[in-house]
């Protein structure tokens, strides 16, 4: 049997990588090939899973003020995770964020670099943002942005929400007042008209053009596909191949619900899997009790909540990862 260990991480306990090492050990313990292939949806944790940083940048953090953010340049394709420039983590949160004045500049003046620095593909990730000012900030931060034209620009949504729905249905969760939120749509719906009158696209209309606070429909309006991060992801490490190759492939991730299977990992991997006609399981830090039960049918789910309790799962949680792979593998 071969295994194909491909899970996303565990928020704020274990990276894409450490579960998967985790599962390889359980099989190696038992003298099972396995191939290690971390994964992400295109937020948070993307970068990582697409080879890691290899360059840091001062950039104009969400708030104004410099940080320090890492990238990635290697045979000419450039992976940008926004959260490391634009992040709501750099605000410190929801209570210490800005969100009618949180900007995208620091995105933008990534993308502008990895152009200067001669990228002929550039993948840049969303998640995490800090921001609701519809791109703009990343827009004017990119110096002729004519030559994105010239560049396989492709970015990575989790979501499919709406450019001018963005302020309604991530703003709160960014600080924003009911009074905030109204306001920040009403800039989103004067953008789009904007970018309609500059670039002639309609990202009001897009799926996807909302993900990071409409970040999204304005890198559209300059020439990028929205294409949903799993999807880049899989393509990038190969995965379509590998899961047909495997016989048995355990994916994961900390909490499993209803959003799993809305192209997040664990759902495309068991999706994926089932259309190859492999077995797949997947091993969670916790289940929601409220999920729809018919999303979990045709294959395995373990949770360590449930196996270990919950003070163990979370301190011991890649302990706990083996230990769940090595009772789904004997």
């Amino acid at each position: 049997m071969r295994v194909l260990a491909a899970a996303d991480k565990f928020k704020g306990t274990a990276s894409a990588a450490q579960v998967c090492a985790a599962i390889g050990h359980a099989c190696w313990a038992l003298n099972i090939d396995c191939t290690e292939m971390p994964l992400a949806d295109g937020g948070e944790g993307t970068l990582a899973v697409l080879g890691g940083a290899n360059r840091t940048s001062t950039v104009t953090g969400p708030l104004g003020t410099p940080v320090e953010a890492q990238w990635r340049l290697h045979r000419g394709t450039a992976v940008i995770e926004m959260a490391q420039a634009s992040g709501l983590s750099l605000a410190g949160g929801p209570d210490k964020n800005d969100p009618l004045n949180a900007t995208t500049r620091g995105t933008g003046e990534l993308i502008d670099q990895a152009l200067n620095a001669g990228a002929k593909k550039i993948i840049v990730c969303l998640g995490g943002s800090a921001t609701t000012d519809g791109g703009l900030g990343a827009l004017r931060a990119i110096s002729t942005p004519a030559r994105l034209l010239a560049v396989d620009f492709q970015v990575a949504c989790d979501v499919d929400t709406l450019f001018v729905d963005a302020a309604q249905v991530f703003a709160p969760q960014k600080g924003a007042s009911r009074a905030q939120v109204d306001l920040l749509t009403g800039r989103l719906e004067k953008l789009a008209h904007q970018y309609k009158k500059d670039f002639d696209v309609e990202v009001s209309t897009l799926p996807g053009s909302g993900a990071a606070g409409g970040l999204a429909g304005a890198l559209a309006a300059l020439g990028a596909t929205l294409i949903p991060g799993f999807d880049i992801v899989a393509d990038e490490v190969g995965f379509y191949d590998a899961v047909r190759e495997h016989d048995f492939v355990i994916t994961g991730e900390g909490l499993l619900d209803d959003t799993s299977f809305d192209g997040k990992v664990v759902g495309n991997v068991a999706s994926l899997a089932r259309d190859a006609g492999q077995r797949s399981a997947a091993i969670v830090g916790d289940i929601d009790e409220n999920m729809d039960a018919t999303n979990r049918s045709g294959f395995t789910t373990v949770s360590l909540t449930e196996m270990f309790g919950s003070d163990n799962a979370h301190q011991n949680v890649l302990r706990c990862i083996e230990e769940a792979a090595l009772s789904l593998l004997k």
